[in-house]
């Protein structure tokens, strides 16, 4: 028995050498190829005694270099090449081999071996790591009208002004989720996903929340889909509040009335009671910033209201205090019995300064600090309250016009108390990126939230572009952000609530999978080299759906819509078999479907 296990164990050693000995020749023949093709500038990055600058994974030079050896190597999408085996191979000090080694291909051969040793590493997601995907209830439900539901914003504003909407349509049918909610719980399984992001109509529960009566149509449909993500092991993950305020609380004044926090704690209520007991993840509000910007700022969004730089702070201020009343009444009546999680979503974008000035840093930061931070710091930071750098610019603008106090409304002492910590996770919505540079002369004449920043952004006309015109494919934006989180707010766990590509509803979509595909390699990245502790993403969505003021002009699903064919029949695109495929393999393959 010993001899045996002993020629076992020769054995297996000889085809382990046999196996690196192949592995080593085909990636030599690369090497050699790359390497010619280098100029004398690239050349000295790969051969530099420098350690810590060409072993950084995000190195374009070493990433092409990587992608070029693989490439005339022939293992591009190839399994033969054993990870595993190339990590033993150099376990004992890589860097060591690298610095022995004194011709440049050697050493570069060394180097590439190092960087499949990381590359690895980061295309894995790690294994308590959970995929989604998103949708919200004005935009796939319909049923408008329905079993008692109530009018919401969008209802009245798509109504009473389609020429508000793009293409002029409205939300009435949408998706027919409504009556579809079985069709597409089977499209969630067939994927693969783990959870489901969808938020509860106010109005459908609610219909009239100033009489507080419960609709017992709206509870059932809210039951019955959650019942069904659960018997198909999908968890459910519920957003309150996802732009379809009542109606009837608009004619209050909406989101700038302070007591509009009151309906929805008392709405939140409603939700937990009747749902908590099965869903353990829930989001108060999507996107707040977008809520109060385009819903009171600039007015593209419902209820179209344009009072930048007064109402737009108002809803602020509401929606905060709105968000602290429902996480302290989670906290302090249901996290005990039902054990569940409650945070928020906020979006942003990366905004990187547009040149090396430091002015135009500062109003990048400036720029972060006042749409990010203006939701993010009074939650998240040590301090708590807005920003220092928000409440300074909006006092200075408003002394500038002449007012005698900063259109920014302030929090009390006990309300930054009350608002801080009010969330078990940082929930995050990101697409994209922008530039920005510093405005250098200060307009008073001009009263608005975005001129309070002094900040002027662009994206580069280089970047690859999707159907939005706001919507460019740009990733490594992605990492920074993620980083940036974890540095101002003691990284915090991250849920990805929503990462999308905007087309025209091909079935081929390429460019979504190209998307997906680079937006979710720099979030291994993050997880992996910068630390941060992202343990979710979605994608946004799983199905085409009406995309508020855009209507059905954008296409942002896994699942093409039919919306001329009454049924609304879905059929699933390219990027739905790309993304079923990563939640399966648990990693990331470059050039899938290329």
């Amino acid at each position: 028995m010993k001899y045996l296990i002993i020629l076992s164990v020769i054995s297996y050693t000889t085809l382990y050498i046999f196996a690196l000995r192949d592995l080593m020749d085909d990636l030599s023949r690369g090497i050699a190829v790359c390497y010619e093709k280098l100029n004398e500038s690239t050349a000295a990055v790969l051969d530099t005694n420098d350690n810590e600058k060409y072993l950084q994974v995000g190195n374009p030079i070493v990433n092409d270099f990587y992608d070029c050896t693989f490439r005339e190597s022939g293992y591009v999408n190839n399994d033969q090449i054993n990870f595993s085996i190339l990590k033993k191979a150099l376990l004992k000090s890589p860097v060591n081999l690298i610095c022995s080694h004194k011709t440049s291909t050697m050493k570069t051969l060394s180097i590439i071996w190092l960087i499949v040793i990381v590359r690895a590493d980061i295309l894995h997601f790690p294994d308590d790591f959970k995929f989604g995907v998103a949708t919200a209830a004005y935009q796939i439900e319909g049923g408008w009208n329905a079993s008692g539901k109530g009018e919401n914003i969008w209802d009245r504003m798509t109504h009473q002004q389609p020429d508000k909407i793009k293409d002029g349509t409205n939300g009435d049918i949408a998706c027919d989720s409504y009556n579809q909610w079985k069709t597409d719980v089977q499209l969630l399984k067939d994927t693969g996903v783990h959870f489901y992001r969808f938020s509860l109509s106010w109005s459908r529960l609610l219909p009239n929340p100033i009489q507080k009566n419960v609709n017992s149509d709206g509870v059932r449909y809210y039951n019955d889909l959650i019942d069904e993500l659960l018997k198909n092991n999908i968890e459910p993950m519920v957003t309150l509040y996802h732009w379809d305020l009542p109606q009837i609380l608009q004619d209050m004044g909406g989101w700038p009335n302070v007591a509009i926090s009151d309906y929805f704690k008392e709405y939140a209520d409603v939700a937990f009671r009747l749902f908590g007991d099965r869903v353990k993840m829930w989001l108060t509000f999507n996107e707040p910033n977008e809520v109060c910007l385009a819903g009171y700022g600039t007015g593209s969004n419902a209820p179209g209201i344009k009072a930048s730089g007064y109402l737009d702070y108002q809803c602020g201020r509401t929606i905060l205090l709105s968000h602290a009343k429902a996480y302290h009444l989670y906290n302090n009546t249901y996290r005990f019995h039902q054990k569940g999680k409650i945070g928020i979503t906020l979006n942003s974008q990366w905004i990187e300064s547009k040149t090396n000035l430091s002015v135009d840093h500062e109003a990048s930061e400036r720029a972060m600090q006042m749409e990010l931070g203006w939701w993010a710091h009074p939650i998240f930071s040590k301090n708590g309250n807005y920003p220092r750098v928000m409440i300074e610019r909006v006092s200075m603008m408003s002394k500038c016009q002449n007012l005698n106090k900063s259109r920014l409304p302030e929090f009390t002492s006990n309300e930054v108390e009350f608002i801080k910590n009010t969330s078990d996770f940082f929930g995050l919505n990101h697409y994209s990126n922008w530039l920005a540079s510093n405005v250098d002369k200060i307009n008073c004449s001009y009263v608005s939230s975005t001129n309070d920043k002094g900040v002027d952004k662009i994206q580069d006309p280089s970047w690859p572009p999707s159907a939005a015109n706001w919507l460019k494919d740009v990733p490594w934006g992605f990492r920074k952000l993620l980083s940036w989180i974890k540095q101002e707010y003691n990284n915090p766990t991250v849920y990805v609530t929503e990462n999308g590509f905007a087309d025209l509803g091909e079935l081929y979509d390429f460019g979504r999978i190209r998307y997906h595909q680079g937006y979710l390699n720099e979030l291994l990245k993050a997880i992996h080299i910068d630390k941060c502790k992202v343990t979710a993403y979605t994608a946004w969505s799983i199905i085409d759906n009406m995309e508020w003021e855009d209507g059905y002009t954008l296409k942002f699903g896994l699942y093409y819509v039919n919306f001329s064919d009454p049924l609304r029949t879905r059929t699933p695109k390219l990027s739905a078999h790309f993304y079923k495929n990563i939640i399966k393999s648990r990693q990331l393959k470059n050039n899938q479907y290329k």
